[in-house]
C-alpha cells in the first residue's frame, strides 16, 4: 500500500525566477511559506491519527527546495529526523530545478532521509525551455539525474508538453530522452493557460495557441505507453483539481479535466479494444474481461468505449468484468466465435 503523503507546499520558495507558465499559488492551492516545526509536527500527527496504521510520506512540492539557503533546509529536515528514526514518517520527498543540484546537495539530501527528488525537467528541447524561461538546459537534466541516481535517490521527472515552441513531435523525442536516463517514475503535466502568468499574456495576444483536450489526451496517451513499454510508471497525468484552480478567472485556456488522467488511459484502453474486435463478424454479442481494477478504463466516461466500438465495428458490447488471472496490461474479448487476449504492443 502506498503510503500517505503529507503535503507542505512552498510555492515559488528558492525558485531564481518566474517561468512564464507558472503561478504556484493558483495550481496547488496554497501560499509558500516555510512551514515552521511545531506547524509540521501537528499536520503529520493529523494525517497520523486519520490513517491509522498507514505509513507516512512528508513532501515540500512547489518551490525549489535545493535552491533555499541551506539553513532553511537544515531547518526543515531536521525537524522531522526524530519521526524517521521511529518510523513515524517513512520517507521525505521534495521537487527541485535540474540546475539546482550538485554532488554536495545531493549527498545533503540522503543523508537527511529524502528518499525521492522529483525534477521539474519540462522538456529537452532547448528551444522550447528558451521559450518558456526556464533557465536550464536539457544537458543540468541529465545531469542533475545522474547526480541523483549516484547518490542513491529515487529521481522523478514533471514533463509539460504544450509548452511554447513544443510540439508533438518535441514531446515523443523528450520524453524518449528523458526514458533513456531510466528515472524512477514521470508525471506528466498538459500545458495550462493561468491568470496573472506570461503565457497569459501571449495567449491574449495571440502569441500562444493551447492544446485543446482531445489533443493533450491523445499526445498523452502515445506518452504513456512510451513510458509502460520503458517498464516506468506515470503516477500522475494532468493537474490535481483544487478549488483555487477551478475558480472563476483562474485557468484562462488549455486542455484541463479533472479526470484527465482518466481519459488518457481510457483512450489507451479503446485502441487495445478495437485491436481486439477486429474479425469479429459484424452483430456478434461480445463481452470483455479486464484485468482487476481497469473496468472503469475499459468501459470510458459515459460507456463512451463501449458506444464507440458498437459504432467502428458493428459488435454488440454486453458485460465488462474483472479476471485476476491477466495481468495488469493485459485484456481477453469473447464473443460466439471464440475467445482471444492480447495485451499493449511495445
Amino acid at each position: 500500500m502506498r503510503p500517505v503523503v503529507v503535503p507542505f507546499f512552498i510555492s515559488h520558495l528558492g525558485c531564481p525566477h518566474r517561468c512564464v507558465f507558472c503561478d504556484q499559488e493558483k495550481i496547488a492551492g496554497a501560499r509558500g511559506s516555510l512551514p515552521g516545526a511545531g506547524e509540521m509536527l501537528d499536520k503529520i500527527d493529523r494525517y497520523r491519527a486519520s490513517a491509522p496504521g498507514r505509513e507516512l510520506e512528508v513532501a515540500f512540492y512547489g518551490g525549489t527546495f535545493t535552491a533555499l539557503p541551506r539553513d532553511d533546509q537544515q531547518y526543515l529536515l531536521q525537524a522531522l529526523q526524530p519521526l524517521l528514526a521511529s518510523g513515524a514518517v517513512r520517507s521525505l520527498r521534495l521537487s527541485t530545478r535540474p540546475d539546482a543540484i550538485d554532488p554536495a546537495n545531493a549527498l545533503f539530501l540522503k543523508t537527511m532521509g529524502v528518499r525521492t527528488v522529483e525534477l521539474g525537467v519540462q522538456s529537452m528541447n532547448s528551444e522550447v525551455l528558451r521559450l518558456s524561461e526556464r533557465g536550464h538546459s536539457a544537458r543540468d537534466a541529465e545531469r542533475a539525474l545522474r547526480v541523483l541516481q549516484e547518490a542513491g535517490l529515487e529521481v522523478g521527472v514533471q514533463l509539460m508538453p504544450g509548452l511554447p515552441g513544443d510540439s508533438e513531435e518535441r514531446s515523443l523525442a523528450s520524453l524518449e530522452q528523458v526514458l533513456a536516463l531510466q528515472p524512477s517514475f514521470l508525471r506528466i503535466y498538459p500545458t495550462l493557460v493561468i491568470a496573472g502568468t506570461q503565457l497569459a499574456d501571449l495567449y491574449r495576444e495571440g502569441n500562444y495557441l493551447p492544446q485543446s483536450l482531445d489533443q493533450a489526451v491523445s499526445l498523452c496517451k502515445r506518452m504513456l505507453l512510451m513510458a509502460r513499454c520503458a517498464g516506468v510508471p506515470v503516477i500522475r497525468l494532468g493537474l490535481q483539481p483544487t478549488s483555487e484552480l477551478e475558480a472563476p478567472g483562474v485557468l484562462l485556456a488549455g486542455p484541463y479535466h479533472p479526470a484527465f488522467g482518466q481519459l488518457v488511459e481510457s483512450e489507451l484502453w479503446f485502441d487495445l479494444m478495437c485491436t481486439m474486435v477486429q474479425g469479429i463478424p459484424e452483430g456478434s454479442p461480445v463481452s470483455f474481461l479486464a484485468p482487476v481494477g481497469r473496468t472503469s478504463d475499459l468501459v470510458g466516461q459515459g460507456r463512451r468505449n463501449l458506444k464507440r466500438l458498437t459504432e467502428r465495428y458493428g459488435v454488440r458490447v454486453g458485460k465488462v468484468r474483472e479476471d485476476a488471472a491477466l495481468g495488469q496490461d493485459e485484456i481477453a474479448v469473447q464473443w460466439c466465435g471464440g475467445e482471444r487476449s492480447g495485451g499493449f504492443p511495445c
